[in-house]
């Protein structure tokens, strides 16, 4: 549900705030802030989004959900799963990717009942009221044990897709049968609705949903003065690697603490500059935010029909391209939506054979004396890549969020009318302004300036086409110019730094774990390609995941 630094700091969009900590700001961190501002000043629209570092949190468990809540229909179901058989598990699960799942299911090491409890003891035993509580996961799905004990139970000969009997979490922005889709946002707090298209195509290959994920609520395109990760139905998610120090980013708060807590065997986020890329960086995991049209985005709660799109979010570069390969398809009632012939198991095809010999890729100067990053392109050397040095084009992106707010302003209602629960009478971003008034403490803490910012802009569609036209042009430029000056096959970002970008050109983009700070504060080499080349951003980033082994799993949660 964030590119350039300036919008690194705050939206769904643009992910996290451009502090590391929520604590501190350290000097060079502010150079580049100031760097990425000014590369946007003549959006006006910018200074209606705040850079506050925020060292306290107003909220920090939800005033609208109790933990109880969450568990009451699956606490009984979970009565036989004991913490011996936890302990048992946990050196079998923790940490393993999906293929190694699989294997111990196939030789019977356990099977699809006993992972899925095993995931949901570990949820309710780590995620809210205690002291190591994230906040990071907004349901679970009462039916998954059963479900999961049908898949142990029926014929699974046919089950060829390796996503089959995975627990998955979404992103409360992704509409799920049994379960409330909102957002974060009290107003769709009884929004119960059926599946959304990519949920169908994970339950096609035998996906379990366990559960939904927290997010920053409607996106982050709600408050403006809000921390990443706040909603007021799910409450301030926290990091697994500092607690109320390091930012989580946003919007796909939940998803990338998560995947990054092992709370699930992968997660799904969305994007729509730098929601999946700011969270999967800032918690040491990997996130892909694909070409858009490649992932149906039908049934999602939106920000912008012009730019949003969902993607995976996973501990390793090879789950992250078996979750990429069961959720892609068409969708007709799609409109950005296109067919592609690719067969299952394209994206994991001949991944582990891969090679960087004679690629060529992009990387900023004004990166290369970030000290992972420089690590990280010598490790890309060392596997045979070409590292070709570039000055970033002079373009900016007028309007941005001028396009957010129009594009809402017609995409809500259209989500309202043809997929929300029809009981909700709220349809507009107006509506449910008025809706939030009525008990701000509660459902607004941190105020709700950008809604109004999309309720005020008096933009038309022919003005929106304009604004579309120019970013496109702009995003595509951005990145193709050097790529056709130096033969490059990709290009060298960190985090969500380039989001916004890669999110106007509607390329693709990937970031995979490269490192922590001396403070502890993971970053994410992100790669960069051109439309439709998410398998050779996975096959670039398997090399260098594997060459690094770069990730750590958060300490106080093995």
């Amino acid at each position: 549900m964030r590119y350039i630094i300036f919008l690194f700091t705050f939206l769904f969009v643009f992910s996290c705030k451009n502090t590391t900590t929520s604590d501190s700001k350290t000097s060079k961190e502010t150079s580049e802030t100031d760097i990425d501002n000014a590369e946007a000043d003549n959006d006006s629209d910018l200074s209606a989004i705040s850079t506050k570092d925020f060292r306290e949190f107003k909220v920090l468990d939800s005033k609208n959900l109790t933990n109880s809540e969450i568990w009451s229909e699956i606490n009984p179901q979970l009565e036989d799963f004991t913490e011996a058989e936890y302990e048992r598990l946990k050196p079998l699960i923790l940490e393993q990717d999906i293929p190694a799942l699989q294997k111990y299911i196939a030789d019977g090491t356990f099977n699809y009942q006993e992972l899925t409890k095993f995931y949901l003891y570990r949820i309710r035993k780590f995620d809210r009221e205690n002291p190591l509580s994230l906040n990071s996961v907004i349901a679970i799905n009462p039916d998954v044990i059963k479900e999961a004990q049908k898949l142990d139970t029926d014929d699974n000969s046919n089950a060829i897709h390796p996503i089959f009997g995975m627990p998955i979490l979404l992103k409360d922005n992704i509409n799920a049968s049994g379960m409330v889709t909102t957002a974060g946002a009290v107003a769709l707090k009884d929004n119960m609705v059926d599946d959304a298209f990519i949920v169908k195509q994970l339950k096609s290959k035998g996906a379990l949903i366990l559960g939904k994920a927290n997010l920053s609520e409607w996106a982050y395109f709600f408050c403006g003065d809000c921390p990443s990760g706040y909603s007021a139905v799910g409450g301030q998610t926290l990091n697994p690697y500092g607690r109320r120090i390091i930012d989580t980013g946003g919007s796909s708060s939940g998803s990338g603490v998560a995947a990054s807590a092992n709370f699930a065997a992968a997660t799904i986020g969305s994007e729509t500059a730098g929601s999946i890329l700011s969270p999967a960086s800032q918690n040491s995991v990997v996130g892909l935010k694909p070409t858009i049209g490649l992932v149906s985005r039908s049934g999602i709660v939106p920000i912008s029909s012009t730019l949003d799109t969902a993607g995976p979010i996973t501990r390793t570069v090879m789950d992250n391209a078996i979750v990429m390969d069961a959720i892609f398809g068409e969708d007709q009632s799609d409109e950005k939506s296109f067919m592609i012939m690719w067969e299952s198991g394209f994206y994991t095809k001949d991944l582990k054979s891969t090679s960087l010999k004679g690629k060529r890729f992009g990387a900023p100067k004004r990166f290369l004396e970030d000290t992972l990053y420089a690590n990280a392109l010598s490790v890309l050397k060392q596997q045979g890549a070409e590292i070709v040095e570039i000055e970033e084009e002079k373009l900016e992106l007028p309007n941005f969020i001028r396009l957010l707010n129009l594009d809402m302003k017609k995409d809500l209602p259209a989500y309202m009318d043809n997929y929300a629960n029809k009981d909700i009478s709220l349809r507009t971003v107006s509506d449910v302004i008025d809706f939030n008034l009525k008990d701000s403490l509660k459902v607004m803490p941190y105020g709700q300036k950008l809604f109004q910012g999309i309720a005020d802009d008096t933009g038309d569609a022919n003005y929106l086409e304009r604004v579309k036209d120019t970013l496109s042009t702009n995003g595509k430029q951005y990145f193709d110019v050097p790529m056709k000056a130096h033969n490059l096959d990709g290009f060298l970002s960190i985090n969500n730094r380039h989001a916004a970008f890669a999110a106007v050109a509607e390329y693709p983009a990937l970031t995979v774990p490269m490192g922590y700070t001396g403070e502890g504060v993971p970053k994410g080499l992100t790669f960069i390609g051109r439309r439709l080349q998410e398998k050779q951003l996975l096959e670039w980033a398997y090399v260098y995941e594997q060459a690094s082994k770069a990730r750590v799993a958060p300490k106080d949660y093995n």
